[in-house]
């Protein structure tokens, strides 16, 4: 499995930013995948997770309303549709997913079996 997350920068508060995370190499139709962020010197946040089979999805507290997952298969292709951006979401920003798994707690996706290069995200005025 391979994942390419893309589409960090920087923008003001209460901006939007749009992550994008092309996936391929999937050897199975039923998997976990989300993203995690980690800023400097904080453990991994899980933040969101989306279930392969029914789409359904779990949004951490931080971002839930904020923060939106959607795929398109069809173009291998996973976003994160992020508005209300504030300085606290400030981070690099991870593509995660795990085979043959529904969605683990979020605490959980930080230790996912895949995940790509991040793209930095920072909040700033």
């Amino acid at each position: 499995v391979q994942l390419q997350a893309s589409g960090g920068g920087l923008v003001q508060p209460g901006g939007s930013l749009r992550l994008s995370c092309a996936a391929f190499g999937f050897t199975s139709d039923y998997y976990a995948i989300g993203w995690f962020r980690q800023a400097p010197g904080k453990d991994r946040e899980g933040i969101v997770c989306m279930n392969s089979g029914n789409g359904d999805t779990d949004y951490a507290d931080s971002v839930k309303g904020r923060f939106t997952i959607s795929r398109d298969p069809a173009e291998n292709m996973v976003y994160l549709q992020m508005n209300n951006l504030k300085p606290e979401d400030t981070a690099l920003y991870y593509c995660t997913t795990e085979l043959h798994v529904r969605c683990p707690p979020l605490y959980g996706m930080g230790y996912l079996g895949h995940w790509g290069q991040g793209t930095q995200v920072t909040v700033s005025s």
